[in-house]
């Protein structure tokens, strides 16, 4: 059996979206003759929300966990001073003091191996020291991983997959700070170029890529939903009170989520026709926004929307599967995790909106250099081919969509949805694909007959 060493800064029980993409590597691997060795930091998740982030971790010494799946290193985590600050203080105390140091540490780990990322790199060396290894993938961001693959790789002669879940040096948050930009893509070329493979989530992140880049071998290897997961919520079923639409996860400012004009309509939907019904939001990044937004302008939605906090993914998958309707936000050439998971849970997805000119105004945004074959409706594409769904166009379409549904739940008592070819999206296939691609750049072992 091939064993891979995956360095990852997100994974369970931190409860990102970044984390399930390696944890999935790390459930499955082993059913495709691939053993993983993870080198993780430790996550005490102790605040229930972003903090979690910076939090110390639960232990000073190195915790190895082994199971039926693999190992896991998990690595003593430390604050820089930064982020002890903020952990003491608040955000809103000392900011120049902590952009000074989160500045300080972002240029000096690219030269040296320090900061409170460097225990994985330093980790992962020692085990290697005394420990065979066929190949390394690391994921990111934090791309400072890349880094330290790629020393790996050269120290001990091993190949590395470089796996994109976001953009690198042409990432949209670094549109405005034109020298991290530049400091960026000088390092993605020079680092990356050392890799054997790529994989990404979506088109659009190779379309992302530096020219020098693109000439690798690139697979994409989209996200998905955890079968298991799902099938232990098929005997859940929603509540049959009230008409119930959730929405988990991030809302993108940057993307121009319609999330004001979402509660703007159901607020007008809601006087006029006198309907029961609950908005659940789950671990999303705007809470105190949103309670803010709903007492200035949506007064009748105070005892509608309901805001949960974050928690594990399993327990999401549960908590959504009590819903009748998902509610998403269009990113078009984007297919977020939570789509697949939506999917996976065969539950109506409302995807708002479908609307061509926020369309080319988010593409403006994203790609600053032209591309070639990439589909920019790739989230309405799937919701459509698996009949999963609505495509809203605008506000009119969806208090016409919201009209069918209270009828529909009014004489049911549920909302239907008869979705088709999801079983493709399950994370167990995505990495079966992953494992084909190892098995490519590693050389297989030969069988000496004594």
């Amino acid at each position: 059996m091939k064993k891979i060493l995956i360095l990852t800064y997100d994974f369970p029980p931190f409860t990102s979206v970044g984390s399930l993409r390696p944890y999935s590597w790390y459930k499955y691997l082993k059913e495709f003759n691939v053993y993983p060795i993870v080198v993780t930091r430790q996550w005490d998740c102790q605040f229930g929300n972003k903090l979690d982030y910076i939090a110390p971790g639960s232990s000073s010494k190195i915790i190895i966990e082994k199971n039926e799946y693999g190992t896991i290193i998990k690595t003593p985590y430390t604050p820089n001073i930064s982020n002890k600050i903020l952990l003491k203080h608040g955000e809103k105390k000392y900011k120049f003091i902590r952009n000074f140091f989160s500045t300080y540490y972002e240029i000096i780990q690219w030269f040296s191996f320090t900061g409170s990322k460097s225990q994985i790199y330093n980790t992962a060396k020692s085990y290697l020291k005394s420990n065979k290894i066929d190949i390394i993938i690391a994921t990111g961001d934090p791309f400072i991983l890349f880094k330290y693959a790629a020393k790996l790789s050269a120290k001990y002669k091993i190949p590395w997959i470089a796996d994109y879940r976001d953009p690198w040096s042409f990432d949209i948050t670094l549109e405005k700070k034109t020298l991290f930009k530049i400091w960026s893509r000088f390092f993605e070329k020079k680092i990356v170029r050392t890799c054997s493979s790529i994989t990404t989530v979506a088109d659009f992140v190779r379309t992302q890529l530096p020219t020098n880049i693109l000439r690798k071998m690139i697979h994409i290897i989209p996200n998905g939903y955890d079968q298991e997961i799902i099938e232990s919520t098929k005997n859940t079923q929603p509540q049959n009170c009230e008409l119930n639409i959730a929405f988990a996860g991030t809302i993108y400012k940057e993307r121009d989520h319609p999330f004001e004009s979402f509660l703007s309509t159901v607020s007008k939907f809601l006087y006029e026709t006198n309907t029961q019904l609950k908005i659940n939001f789950y671990g999303i990044n705007i809470s105190d926004e949103l309670k803010k937004i709903i007492l200035a302008k949506y007064f009748n939605l105070i005892n509608v929307v309901n805001i949960f906090p974050r928690i594990p993914n399993n327990k999401l998958l549960l908590e959504l599967s009590k819903n009748d309707v998902m509610l998403l936000f269009n990113d078009y050439f984007f297919i977020s995790t939570k789509t697949f998971e939506y999917i996976g849970l065969k539950r109506k997805i409302l995807l708002c909106y479908t609307n061509a000119t926020a369309q080319k105004k988010l593409i403006n945004k994203y790609f600053k250099k032209k591309i070639f074959n990439i589909n920019m409706q790739s989230q309405e594409d799937l919701i459509t081919n698996t009949n999963s769904g609505f495509c809203i166009k605008n506000e009119e379409h969806l208090w016409e969509v919201l009209l069918n549904l209270k009828v529909e739940f009014e004489e049911k008592r549920k909302i239907e949805c008869h979705s088709i070819n999801t079983e493709q999206y399950s994370r167990k296939i995505q990495v079966e694909k992953l494992a084909g691609i190892i098995n490519k750049i590693t050389p297989p072992y030969t069988v000496i007959n004594k």
